[in-house]
């Protein structure tokens, strides 16, 4: 057992609320955290994806603060990450903690606050566990951006919101405090969960406070302040920010909200937390912020503010010059037709009507119709999804639009439900003998989607005695639990 630096065990002790005591909290920070996921909603209901799991027995134990979020526990030898489910985006394995942000940011926007599919920033968006959460609660309409500063962190991200089916994503690779001089009062809701110390996480990793020092933290603030002011300066006058760590220490959490609503006394309100969910007054403080304490709810170490901006706030900086040489031109009617009767004929999938068809060299892309207001205002790493490639004759469809455009599929005739064994060998690369499928047609039938749980896995080709595998080699796993 790893033991916790004393320097921060003095630290934290002069901030734990009255009511708790540094034994528990000590004792807290030594156990080991429970198992947690959240169901995909964007592919299956809570109640569908319970009964698939029935057959790994497993367990579920409701998460207050969100009721797609689930404590599980389960045999011993299974490897959630590993199963089918969790590949073909089901579920995500997230700490339940870290499902309070989107919670508290949608509490009101889900209530018509917009009236309109919102405009979303995601300031720290890598790996995307709240990235994907947000896409959920908005139903996969409107915009998301995602931003992620880590190079390395942008392909995991684009790799988690593709493999959960988000669609009206768009992708930046920016230091956050660039966006309240970019995106000017663009956004009706933002995400800022802030890089930190990490205090709240040493349940997950016994070494996070084995260096801690004040002074780190302090560094870490100022560094916070400013992404808090970029992302405030960012938001619309009426909209909401959620301003979020995985640490426990006053100095990167009530300080830093402080900080803002002394540079904007009269834009800034806190918009108290104590009603998100039931017994939620244990853990707020007195401005209404959510600082959750891991023996509380036996959790990891959380910290939640929302903050209203109740009127403009003057621009820091002039508006940055417009961005030259976007490289996608908008499909013109004939080439719209074209892709969208390949897409209908092949696959029974028509183009949604909240996107845009966008065209790159010999590249079909769809972008959220809403992301056209952001044209030339700084440059995106990916935008919405690739939709298919041009070929010498028509089109060749790329895997990630078929699960991004699972909901549009017209009807079943193009589809093949696997077995989980035969699910498990596509998802490992290999072809699949038609005559193990029960009721196919052995007859050569072109391009077709296949599927588990009624939910699309990837394109194969049906060439009579076998459906070649047509999934990218970089999504081929090399194991997978075989229960």
């Amino acid at each position: 057992m790893a033991q916790i630096n004393p320097d921060y065990l003095t630290h934290i002790a002069s901030e734990l609320p009255e009511h708790l005591n540094m034994n528990d909290f000590i004792a807290a920070c030594h156990r080991p955290l429970r198992k947690s996921i959240r169901v995909n909603t964007l592919k299956i209901t809570v109640d569908d994806f319970k009964q698939v799991m029935n057959s790994k027995e497993w367990k579920f134990e409701p998460i207050p603060w969100c009721k797609e979020g689930f404590w599980i526990t389960h045999d011993d030898s299974q490897q959630p990450g590993n199963c089918v489910e969790h590949i073909q985006g089901l579920f995500y394995i997230q700490e339940a903690s870290s499902m309070l942000p989107p919670q508290a940011l949608f509490n009101e926007l889900l209530n018509d606050d917009v009236g309109q599919a919102p405009i979303v920033l995601d300031v720290a968006s890598a790996p995307g566990s709240k990235t994907t959460q947000l896409a959920a609660l908005m139903h996969n309409q409107g915009l998301l951006i995602a931003n992620e500063y880590s190079s390395s962190r942008v392909k995991i991200l684009h790799a988690n919101i593709q493999r959960m089916g988000v669609n009206q994503t768009a992708l930046t690779h920016f230091d956050g405090k660039v966006f309240g001089e970019y995106l000017y009062e663009k956004f009706d809701a933002i995400l800022l969960d802030a890089p930190c110390g990490g205090e709240g996480t040493v349940r997950k990793d016994v070494n996070a406070l084995k260096n801690w020092q004040l002074d780190d933290v302090t560094d870490i603030a100022e560094t916070q302040k400013q992404l808090i002011e970029s992302a405030f300066l960012a938001l619309k006058p009426g909209g909401s920010l959620v301003y979020s760590t995985c640490t426990l220490s006053q100095i990167e959490n009530q300080q830093i909200c402080h900080y803002i609503q002394e540079q904007y006394p009269d834009s800034v309100e806190f918009i108290p937390l104590n009603h998100l969910f039931e017994n939620a007054e244990k853990v707020c403080t007195s401005e209404g912020f959510l600082h959750v304490w891991p023996q509380i709810f036996d959790s990891e170490g959380f910290f939640v503010a929302k903050i209203h901006k109740k009127t403009s706030v003057p621009r820091l900086k002039k508006c940055p010059k417009q961005q030259r040489n976007f490289p996608f031109v908008s499909a013109n009617e004939k080439q719209t037709s074209a892709v969208a009767e390949y897409l209908l004929k092949t696959f029974n999938i028509t183009i949604p009507e909240q996107f845009n068809v966008m065209i790159r060299d010999e590249e079909y892309w769809l972008f959220p119709k809403t992301f056209s207001q952001f044209i030339g205002l700084m440059r995106f790493q990916r935008i919405g999804f690739k939709l298919a490639d041009v070929l010498k004759k028509g089109f060749k469809v790329k895997h990630e639009a078929i699960i991004a455009l699972s909901d549009s599929i017209e009807d079943q005739d193009r589809v093949i439900e696997l077995s989980r064994q035969q699910a498990i060998e596509f998802l490992m690369g290999r072809d699949i003998p038609t005559n193990e499928i029960v009721g196919l047609d052995v007859k050569p039938a072109g391009e077709m989607i296949v599927s588990f749980h009624n939910k699309p896995l990837g394109v194969v080709k049906h060439l009579g005695h076998r459906l070649k595998n047509n999934l990218p080699r970089e999504l081929v796993k090399d194991k997978i639990e075989t229960k």
